[in-house]
């Protein structure tokens, strides 16, 4: 069987290989990769690299024939992943790809966030097209708020403007190790899968296990949106970056970050990743 993987040299997708090889032959796996000159390291594990480009109709057919599942990594230009994607979806329809898992939103149906529109839109081709399906309905990262870790601990604060949300986070990995198992097992065709954090945290218990792991002493300090956003643009992140950084903070406070779902869990047959170990691994 050939599991292809989109955005392979990403930071997810790159994390999504490395379980892959822990299950199953590095022949097993297709790279699927913008840049092929960076995927060296992959070639060097007996990878098949093939070049695939989101924007070079010319590149996708090609690189799918013989694959019998593909993960789309969804894109990163916000904006333009709706078009992006659909261009997958029919290059997969064209050489007879039997499958597709799609990595979307928590709750991209309802989902308050900005983000969850290209998701909502993504998931409806995938439907229309006749593929059999998994959606991996991804809550966000807690990279995304371990950033600037080395700056929190330097500094003693963590900003944010989230109040006191509760937030169902989990690392990278467990994401990518819940997407490798799909992809290696059966019964998951034409499924959702809601995936989120064993357990939900505060910023305020993000930053006091911040101190614990590093021994330095942090603290939340709660931001209102309009500093929280200035204060980003002050440290060079690009505006369509801060932009959704600030919305995710503000929705929380709706309880968009939140969620009681068990399918992450299960998935991984192990509760998720503890923000303890996440951090410890950070800092190493």
């Amino acid at each position: 069987m050939k599991i292809a993987i989109t955005g392979a040299t990403g930071q997810l997708g790159q994390l999504v290989i490395q379980h892959l090889l822990k299950q199953t032959q590095a022949e097993n796996i297709v790279a699927l990769v913008r840049n092929v000159e960076k995927a060296e390291h992959l070639k060097a594990k007996r990878i098949d690299v093939r070049h695939f480009d989101y924007d070079s109709p010319a590149t996708l057919v090609p690189a799918l024939q013989g694959i019998d599942k593909i993960l789309l990594i969804s894109a990163n230009e916000v904006g333009r992943r709706t078009p992006q994607h659909k261009a997958v979806i029919d290059a997969a329809i064209e050489a007879k790809v039997p499958y597709i898992a799609y990595t979307s939103l928590l709750r991209a149906d309802t989902s308050p966030l900005g983000l969850a529109q290209e998701h909502r839109e993504t998931e409806q081709l995938i439907r229309e097209s006749g593929l059999s399906y998994t959606f991996l309905r991804n809550n966000w990262y807690n990279e995304n708020y371990l950033a600037g870790l080395a700056h929190n601990i330097e500094t003693g604060i963590l900003y944010g403007a989230a109040q006191d949300s509760l937030i169902s986070a989990a690392p990278r990995t467990d994401y990518a190790e819940a997407a490798a198992n799909v992809l290696l097992s059966e019964n998951h065709e034409n499924k959702t899968y809601e995936l989120a954090s064993s357990t939900a945290f505060t910023l305020e218990t993000l930053a006091k296990t911040i101190s614990k792991v590093s021994n330095k002493t942090v603290a939340y300090t709660n931001l209102s949106t309009e500093d929280y956003k200035q204060g980003l643009l002050q440290a060079s992140l690009p505006e369509g970056l801060v932009d959704v950084i600030v919305e995710a903070d503000i929705e929380a406070q709706n309880g968009a970050m939140l969620s009681d779902s068990k399918d992450l869990e299960t998935l991984l047959n192990r509760p998720t990743t503890s923000l303890e170990e996440t951090i410890k691994f950070l800092l190493i």
